[in-house]
Formats: structure tokens, C-alpha cells, sequence
């Protein structure tokens, strides 16, 4: 599988990220690159290795999700420097397009 420099332009379209010419057939051949070690990786038989999910030993120290009104924005104070707003939302460009749109 390879990808190509239109394909790179389209997902920095989407992703509104602009890119040169010069630059989507770089990543192109990076993505590509990566793509065929990633099926290398697939092809390499590791799934008769047994799944490792921790190897250090240490343990998450959780903490209770408890939320501080005095350390929250209020709704106002959130919407204050926005630039666009409806209905105490903040409204931001279309990004992703699909056939209907």
C-alpha cells in the first residue's frame, strides 16, 4: 500500500492544516514508509508471543474526580474571548465534509 500527495492533501484539508507541494510528497513517502513496516510488523508472527501490558511494575494512583467551583469557568467567563458564539456554544469552522454536504 502506498499513499500519494493528493491523499496527503486531502487529510491535511480535513485536518486544516496547510501544506505545500514540496511538503504533502514528503509525507507521502513517509506515510508509505511507515505503512510497509507496519505490514512488516504484521508478517512478523508475534502473535504466538504472549501479550504484554506492563512491565515496570508500577500501579496508577487514581484520585477521585471531584469537581472545584472555585477553580471552573462560569459559562460566561468561558464564552469571553470567543470569537464566534451561539446559544452559549462556541461556533467554529465546518471541517469535515461527507457526500450530503
Amino acid at each position: 500500500m502506498s499513499v500519494n500527495n493528493t491523499q496527503v492533501k486531502h487529510i491535511a484539508q480535513l485536518a486544516n492544516i496547510p501544506v505545500t507541494e514540496e511538503e504533502s510528497v514528503k509525507l507521502a513517502e513517509a506515510f508509505t514508509e511507515t505503512l510497509i513496516v507496519v505490514d512488516r510488523l504484521k508478517k512478523a508472527g508475534a502473535n504466538k508471543t504472549a501479550i504484554t501490558h506492563q512491565v515496570t511494575g508500577f500501579k496508577n494512583i487514581l484520585r477521585d474526580d471531584v469537581v472545584k467551583p472555585e477553580q471552573s469557568f462560569t459559562q460566561e467567563e468561558a464564552l469571553a474571548n470567543a470569537k464566534s458564539t451561539y446559544n452559549g456554544f462556541f461556533v467554529v469552522p465546518y471541517v469535515l465534509q461527507n457526500k450530503d454536504n
